[in-house]
């Protein structure tokens, strides 16, 4: 095994925020695996991450979604073998995936779907989880096919990465998925994924919910800034419903306005778990469901878009665009 590797790393040049270096292969601890990555997909948080670094002059190796093949296994690590292929969101303060090789605890993966590329397996992670966590831990819903079979689910931002994964499993849930779109080609997308209907988040929407006969939906989805969108979803969610958000506010929100509905608002964060180390185990779980639904083909990867080559100018590029909200589903790179 090598004692080195290439990795893209953050560097303090705004104008060059990334270069390819060598660098040591990452130290195991005794529950994690060694993967060799074969491709990642790219998140906003990857660039937020980036800036980050770059304003502290920090040297970071970034990168989450990843999928790739297990070249080691540390003293206590039981899940997987050598040669295992694997996929996996990973955590916040570790060495990322955009390297060769990545360090990433046991519990936090999952065996790859065996029926898509590298590409399509490695763009479901992050957001697969994001829509998991939401569904079941936050909404408190059983995550079981035709389990939630009656329950409408509004979706804001249905075309993003989240969304795509999101709309695909409520339905399989059994729920009823109003999923928004503001562009032709981004409607069509929802669609595809099996959205019952489209509104427009650009237009009045809480006017087009009730044209369509929703008065008030239990669970509100916001995959965006939730600023903008807040008031309008204090009105439409129903008594004791939940609004669950993934994206920070930076301005104030009059969250009062859900009060006397008993609503709550729910914050999801992906990387909380491993951050906290609160149930780790539940993520490789539900990567576990994930795969099973990709492979009987009730999940499709949301895999739009493929880069080839682990450059740090190709990892920017991607960065940039996601970042831009410039793409439908997930961006990869074949490393």
């Amino acid at each position: 095994m090598t004692e080195f590797m290439d990795a893209v790393v953050t560097t303090a040049n705004e104008n060059e925020p990334l270069a390819l270096m060598t660098i040591p292969v990452p130290e195991m601890a005794e529950k994690d695996v060694l993967v060799k990555v074969a491709a990642v997909a790219v998140n906003p948080v990857d660039a937020k991450q980036r800036d980050a670094a770059v304003a502290s002059n920090a040297t970071r190796v970034l990168g989450f979604d990843a999928v790739g093949e297990v070249v080691a296994v540390g003293e206590k690590a039981t899940k997987f073998k050598t040669g295992d292929r694997i996929f996996y969101a990973g955590q916040l303060g570790r060495v990322g995936s955009n390297a060769t090789f990545q360090a990433v605890n046991e519990d936090l993966a999952a065996l790859a779907p065996e029926k898509m590329t590298d590409a399509e397996a490695a763009a479901l992670p992050l957001t697969f989880l994001t829509a998991y966590e939401l569904l079941a831990d936050k909404f408190g819903l059983e995550v079981a096919e035709n389990a939630a079979s009656g329950k409408a689910l509004l979706v804001i931002n249905g075309a993003g990465g989240v969304g795509s994964v999101m709309i695909q499993l409520a339905k399989w849930m059994g729920m009823t998925v109003i999923a928004s779109a503001s562009r032709e080609e981004t409607v069509a997308w929802v669609k595809s994924l099996g959205a019952d209907h489209v509104i427009n988040h650009r237009d009045d929407y809480v006017a087009e919910m009730h044209m369509l006969g929703f008065d008030t939906v239990p669970y509100i989805a916001i995959l965006h800034a939730p600023e903008p969108h807040f008031e309008q979803a204090a009105e439409l969610i129903g008594a004791f419903g939940h609004i669950g958000a993934i994206v920070e506010s930076v301005e104030p929100m009059p969250v009062g306005l859900i009060k006397n509905k008993a609503a709550s608002l729910d914050w999801e964060f992906m990387f909380a778990k491993a951050n906290y180390n609160v149930d780790m185990a539940s993520q490789g779980d539900a990567l576990a469901l994930a795969a099973q639904l990709a492979d009987k083909g009730s999940l499709r990867s949301t895999l739009t878009e493929t880069l080839n080559g682990m450059t740090a100018e190709n990892i920017l590029a991607a960065q940039e665009k996601v970042s831009a909200g410039a793409v439908n589903g997930k961006l990869a790179i074949v490393f």
